[in-house]
């Protein structure tokens, strides 16, 4: 039996059915990121677990109970809240013992609690300091040990690294994968930024319109999306997509196993650059961006049938710029077929 369970679940506003019937099962330990464009419907349905919405309609299980009617407070959930929701006037202390003392639990335990969630947060040096004294990564990571010391079945995560500049979203990110390994908990974490989804999930949910389009491991999504969204969205930088009218020169390297309206996609690292004239296609070089570790070549290719733009990933520094014409070398055998409804065709055949 799964551990956590969502049944048909339905959420609805007036005459706005922001999640349509909604069936998921998540397993005891398993760390799910619930992920999607922004109006897609993954807080709200994050908000339905932890209580904090009614559910309009379906059924929400917690290890084998039905807890559906159920208060917040009664449900045995931990939130961690993107704008970390520390009370300023106390001490980190007092801010992690907070729900603890509510519940009048015994001030030994209540210490022993704190201290070891300071200790696997590296927080025992702030105990005494006041949110305003710390950074942001700092109050974060004081959000999560008020989560930790409480001993939840479930940890919920709503966006909480948005706030975060990049560094210290890398590096909080890495430490809620390592807190999630250590207390084995059962976590789910709503994001809409790709690289936290493929970083920290067992399993990703991708929403759409209040609906899911597919679960799966991050590279069960990115190797075989359900269709087209999907495809688009799960990666960094995106698939590229290229309507079969665009490029037709292209549209005939797949022949009848293309419809005329319909669409092929191409990771970046399945583009490979040439020099002009030496490629299945002639492109001219729009923008090189050099990552370092990375570069990223966008290469526009305007044949008769109206034109395309390819992203090119390759690990190679160029000496290419912008006007520079080139040739592009694509591996069929990695593409992913869609028709004009983005319904998957054929995924890539080539062996990853």
């Amino acid at each position: 039996m799964p551990f956590l369970q969502l049944k048909g679940i339905e959420k609805t506003f007036g005459e706005a059915r922001i999640i349509r019937g909604i069936d998921l099962a998540i397993e005891r330990g398993e760390f799910v990121v619930f992920v999607g464009p922004s109006g897609c419907g993954k807080s709200t349905l994050l908000r339905l677990i932890a209580g904090l919405e009614d559910t309009s309609a379906g059924a929400l299980e917690l290890d084998g109970r039905d807890i559906t009617q159920l208060p917040s407070s009664k449900r045995d959930l931990a939130m961690v809240f993107q704008s970390y929701a520390l009370y300023p006037h106390m001490t980190v202390y007092e801010n992690m013992s907070f729900a603890l003392k509510l519940a009048k639990a015994d001030p030994a335990v209540i210490r022993e609690k704190v201290e070891r969630a300071a200790d696997i947060l590296n927080l025992r040096p702030y105990l005494q300091r006041t949110p305003r004294e710390l950074s942001g990564g700092q109050r974060q990571r004081v959000a999560i040990g008020r989560a930790i010391v409480r001993a939840p079945k479930v940890f919920l995560f709503d966006e909480p690294l948005s706030n975060l500049d990049a560094a210290l979203r890398g590096q909080t990110r890495v430490e809620i994968a390592r807190l999630h390994r250590e207390l084995g908990a059962t976590t789910i974490y709503v994001t809409h930024d790709q690289v936290e989804a493929m970083t920290l999930a067992d399993r990703v949910v991708v929403l759409r319109d209040g609906l899911v389009e597919q679960v799966g491991t991050p590279l069960e999504l990115y190797d075989r999306p359900a269709n087209q969204f999907v495809a688009q969205f799960i990666g960094t930088p995106p698939m590229n997509i290229v309507a079969a009218t665009a490029v037709p020169a292209l549209a005939a390297m797949f022949g009848p196993e293309l419809p005329a309206d319909g669409s092929i996609g191409l990771r970046p690292e399945s583009v490979v650059l040439t020099a002009a004239g030496q490629g299945q296609l002639d492109g001219r070089v729009e923008l090189v961006e050099a990552l370092g570790a990375e570069t990223l070549v966008y290469v526009g290719v305007d044949p008769t049938g109206g034109g395309a733009q390819f992203t090119a990933r390759q690990s190679a520094r160029t000496s290419l710029r912008a006007g520079d014409p080139v040739g592009l070398t694509l591996d069929t055998l990695a593409a992913h077929l869609f028709d004009a409804q983005g319904r998957v065709l054929r995924n890539a055949t080539a062996a990853r």
